[in-house]
């Protein structure tokens, strides 16, 4: 098998004329966790159907621990834990009837971990799904996607309808499954979310893979926030002029700016004057996000 958990090589999906997803080449490491980020239509969800063999690959290839994705699709099924986007099942039936269906499926017979999974997270197994909440619907949805302790969990939109509680809980379950050395391909919209899951991200445009980065360095090369209280007010040109300073403003004593790059000429800038307080604050991966689609983009 091979080494990496996820190989996608040229993987195209095409509906007619649309591109669900365009020439991604993608390798993610056994055992990592990987976020993947884009807007809805962007190719998320088409991407993860393609690796769980839901659909045929227009052309490339996808394999997920070595297998193909179309071809082996029932072997990758055996390793893989998928919640995905849309997680629907027979609404008559109930979280426990889901389950059970998910074990027999997979030759599972203990359903311990199961258990364990809804008490944490407070899932409402017992009514049919037709009768839950978006919440409760979703946790039957994560319940029946890690109870079997997979190789791999492919998650789209995990924690859409659960309350902050939930998603700490959410996170913990995420933290566990990888000290069992699980890997993690995790879709999202709350990028605070990925950003503390995850080691590396890839971000998809119009059905394209734009960029793959560490998490750290992207936010290394971020924008920072400054705010600098001096004693007194100060000639803002000075910071203007500083490389990678962006919207220099004065309020009083108070100077903000966005810095782009090292703050050490900043800081030596500032010492000259007597400094009250100094605020250095780095930029939300939301707006790294944004930086790679433009402040125009929706």
């Amino acid at each position: 098998m091979s080494g990496d958990a996820i190989v996608c090589e040229g993987l195209t999906k095409r509906y007619g004329k649309h591109a669900g997803i365009e020439d991604i080449d993608l390798r993610v490491r056994t055992g990592e966790a990987f976020g993947f980020l884009g807007p809805n239509g962007a190719g998320k969800s088409t991407t993860i159907r393609t690796l769980m063999g839901f659909q045929r690959p227009t052309s490339g290839r996808a394999e997920v621990f070595g297998f193909d994705c179309w071809r082996a699709r029932v072997d990758v099924a055996r390793h893989v834990g998928n919640l995905p986007g849309d997680f629907t099942y027979d609404e008559r039936l109930t979280g426990w009837e889901v389950v059970r269906h998910v074990a027999r499926l997979r030759g599972h017979t203990d359903l311990t971990r199961a258990r364990e999974l809804a008490g944490r997270l407070q899932a409402d197994m017992d009514r049919p799904l037709r009768q839950l909440s978006r919440g409760n619907h979703q946790k039957v949805g994560l319940v029946q996607a890690m109870f079997h302790r997979p190789r791999l969990l492919l998650l789209d939109e995990p924690t859409g309808g659960l309350d902050p509680l939930m998603r700490e809980t959410f996170l913990d379950l995420v933290a566990e499954a990888r000290a069992d050395g699980a890997t993690v391909f995790l879709s999202s919209h709350n990028l605070e979310e990925v950003h503390r899951v995850c080691e590396r991200v890839g971000i998809i445009r119009d059905a394209r893979l734009i960029a793959t980065e560490n998490i750290g360095d992207l936010i290394s090369r971020a924008l920072r926030h400054v705010r600098i209280v001096f004693a007194a007010p100060v000639d803002v040109a000075p910071f203007a002029a500083l490389p990678g300073a962006q919207d220099v403003r004065a309020d009083g004593a108070t100077v903000t700016l966005r810095l782009a790059g090292p703050v050490d000429a900043l800081v030596k800038l500032a010492a000259a004057q007597e400094v009250v307080d100094l605020e250095i604050g780095r930029a939300s991966l939301e707006e790294v996000f944004l930086s790679f689609y433009g402040a125009g983009d929706s």
